[in-house]
This record gives C-alpha cells, structure tokens and sequence, in this order.
C-alpha cells in the first residue's frame, strides 16, 4: 500500500512547476509525479505574438540558475535542435515568447514525471495512509485515477481580472489573456479601445498599431497611470528581483510590504523600453498620413462599461484623474489589459482545516512557500505577491524557489542555495 504514495504531486503545470519538473527529474530516489490537465503545454496562448519577448535574460530558463549543467537547460534545447549558432550569431539577450514556449514543450517531452491531460478535480487527506490523495480524470484515456503522496505543489496559475465594473455574465468581454483567438473577429471591427497600462497593453497595442494598415478601425490606448511608464531594469533596480530581496520583504510586517508594493508598481508593471521606442516610431509614421484614427490617453480610470447587445457596442465611461472631469467613449471592439488574479484554488476546499488562514481569508505563507498548518507539505507556486514581493511571478527567481521548495519536501539541498545574491545590503546597517 505505502509503495503506491508518492513523495509529491505537483498540480499544474506552468513554467514555475515545469521547472520543479526538471530539477526533480533527475534525482535518485526522489518519486514525484506532476499534472496538468492540458494535453499541450501552451504558455499564455493569448499572448504568444510573433515579436513579443520576455522581460528576463535567456539564462533565467527552467533550470540554469540552479543547475547549469542540467541536460534541460535553453542552451541544451538550442544544441539539440541545431540552433545553438543562430542562436550565438543573433545576439539576443532576451527570448521571444514563441521560442520560451518550444523549448518549455521541447522539455515536456522528455521529462517522464509529467503526465498531460491529468485533470485534478478533487483533493483530499486520507488519515489511515497518513497520505494526499488526489483525484480525476485522464482526459486522453477517458478514465478516472486516484493517486497519494505525502506532499503536495499547486501551480494552479493566476485567472484574468476585468475591472470591477465589468459584469462577465452580461457581455463579452475580452481579456488580453484570450486576444490572439479572438484577433480575427477584432480586426473587422471599426472601433477598438486597449485598456491597460503595463505590458500586455503595449503588446496589443503594437500588433493592432501594425495591423492598422490594411485595416480601417479607429485605434485608442487608454490606462488609468499617470503615464505610459518604462519599467525600471537598472541594474541595483534589478536586485530588488533576488532572493536577499525577498528574504529582506519577508521579513517586514504586513503593512510595510503593503506600503511597498504600492511604491513598487513600476518594477514590475512597467512597459519594455524597446517596444515603447518601436509604438512611438510606428505611431509618429500612422498619425502623420491619419491623425483622427490614433488616441492613447493616460490618468483615465474605466468607471462604468456597458454592452448594448442591439448595437453590438461598448459604453464607456472613465474619470480623469487630473482634471476630475468624466468623459466617454464608444466602441465596437475591447480588450482589456487589466491583470490576473490569484484567488485560492477551489481544489483547496476539502483540505480547508490543513491551511493556515489569516484573518484577511488569504493562507499564510512560509518562506518556503508552504501554506498548510505544519509549514511543509502544501506548497503553492506564484501565489505570494504579499508575502514574497515583486520577484514572487518573476521568471528569474524560479530556479530559486524551486530549489527551496525542494529542501522542503525532501529534507536535502540537492540545488546550492547560494547564502548571498545581492550587492547591496536591504535592511538597516549594523551601527
């Protein structure tokens, strides 16, 4: 009986649990199975436009920062697929997002503790194994399964957020998550407005900018920010993206970490500057031949959206937060570049007496990203913004995080966990 419990299962399977994936797979004695409910692995689907680039170096891949010489690593894939010279002779510090997502699939396929089309749908403690138990169906032989394991990993990922105005059961709203599906619809309408100010908005808006020229619609760019900011990516800006950073914001009081992540907006919700040199360009050359068809306006917060289903159109309203004067649009055609949200996962309800819940209703966190009442066997990946700080969904700190929550669930340090990252020193100097 005890043979059939697992050491972990990891639910989900995005780019922070496909790490874990990797790094796992290699390690004697270490029996862990992971789950995705998906039969493809297609990171942010909506979104994965032909120019767009991540916001971390190639380096930050699944494994590197914790093991370099990992046979799963973006330099490995690029060898194996005979891409490694191209790869040498462009010079590119940054990944497209196409390129990110083949090599996550190019890892998928050789990893043999990932199982596709697993959909979890029912989590529960079973007292006599002393064991998880974990639910569902597999979706590609259409049966049911039932596994154990001792501990678990939820990467369960974050879902779309719609201004609160935005009533979902009474229009179609469109996310940016879901824009490239809904793209060819889009491009015949004759008046679409992006709302959103960081860098999803900036990618549709780019790739409507293009499209613009064989197209007829009007085009408008609106974000409640003050201005189109640059995200900062200085390099002593950039270690506030490290483990001593987080370690250091860990440590604050609730309400500091607060204080700070309102301050800390333009790190990490900021725009590329190269593809904000790219939208000035285009646009300087669009406006010139057709001034009436381009607007971006910022400080204008979205207060009311309608849909008239008879006209088929959108009703908004919105309040500029300078002037304190409200104005209104409409269009035919929205996308709104609002966010994700993490709200508990609903897989969490049965095991509700095992998670330690603060008095906001949110679980608390460890350090290493646990969240039940002993503090090591409910691990959740990417959901500790509050807790962890701006570098919590940042790629770059991936590898580290997973190395720790392998400490946790093995009781080894399998990855160096290096004691110092940083050049600076966060907190108050010795006297």
């Amino acid at each position: 009986m005890h043979a059939d419990i697992h050491d972990f299962i990891a639910i989900g399977l995005g780019p922070f649990n496909l790490s874990l994936a990797a790094l796992s797979a290699p390690l004697s004695g270490v029996d862990a199975v992971f789950l995705e409910a998906r039969r493809e692995f297609n990171w942010h689907p909506g979104l994965l436009l032909d120019d767009a680039t991540l916001q971390n170096p190639f380096l930050a891949d699944l494994v590197t920062l914790a093991d370099p010489r990992s046979e799963f690593s973006f330099l490995n894939y690029c060898k194996q697929t005979s891409r490694l010279y191209s790869c040498y002779m462009r010079e590119q510090w940054y990944l497209r997002r196409t390129e990110y997502n083949r090599y996550c699939q190019w890892v998928v396929g050789r990893l043999q503790n990932v199982r596709m089309g697993y959909q979890a749908t029912l989590l529960g403690y079973d007292d006599t194994l002393g064991a998880y138990r974990v639910s569902g169906r597999d979706q590609v032989a259409g049966r049911g399964f039932k596994l154990h394991a001792r501990k678990l990993v939820l990467g369960l990922g974050s879902v779309p957020r719609l201004p609160r105005c935005c009533n979902q059961d009474a229009a179609p709203y469109l996310h940016s998550a879901d824009y490239l599906q809904h793209k060819p619809a889009l491009l015949r309408r004759r008046r679409i407005v992006v709302i959103g100010s960081g860098q999803s908005a900036a990618e549709v808006y780019y790739d409507l900018l293009r499209a613009s020229a064989s197209h007829a619609f009007e085009l408008t760019w609106i974000t409640r920010a003050p201005r189109f900011f640059q995200m900062e990516n200085s390099k002593l800006t950039l270690e506030l993206v490290s483990p001593d950073y987080t370690d250091h914001f860990f440590s604050l009081p609730a309400h500091c970490r607060r204080r700070l992540l309102r301050r800390q907006a333009s790190l990490y919700k900021g725009i590329n500057a190269n593809l904000i040199a790219a939208i000035y360009d285009l646009l300087d050359q669009r406006m010139h031949d057709a001034p009436q068809r381009y607007r971006l306006a910022s400080a204008s917060a979205l207060r009311a959206c309608h849909h008239d289903a008879g006209a088929d159109c959108f009703r908004l309203r919105f309040r500029h937060l300078d002037s304190l004067r409200d104005f209104s649009l409409e269009a035919d055609g929205v996308v709104f570049a609002t966010g994700y949200r993490s709200p508990p996962p609903e897989l969490l309800a049965p095991l509700h007496s095992r998670i330690d819940w603060g008095d906001d209703g949110r679980y608390r966190m460890t350090r290493d990203y646990a969240i039940d009442r002993s503090g090591g066997e409910i691990f959740v990946q990417n959901g500790g913004l509050d807790s962890h700080g701006i570098g919590n969904p940042d790629l770059g700190l991936c590898c580290h995080r997973n190395a720790r929550i392998l400490r946790a669930l093995t009781g080894v340090e399998h990855y160096r966990i290096e004691p110092r990252t940083a050049l600076q020193t966060f907190g108050p100097l010795p006297s």
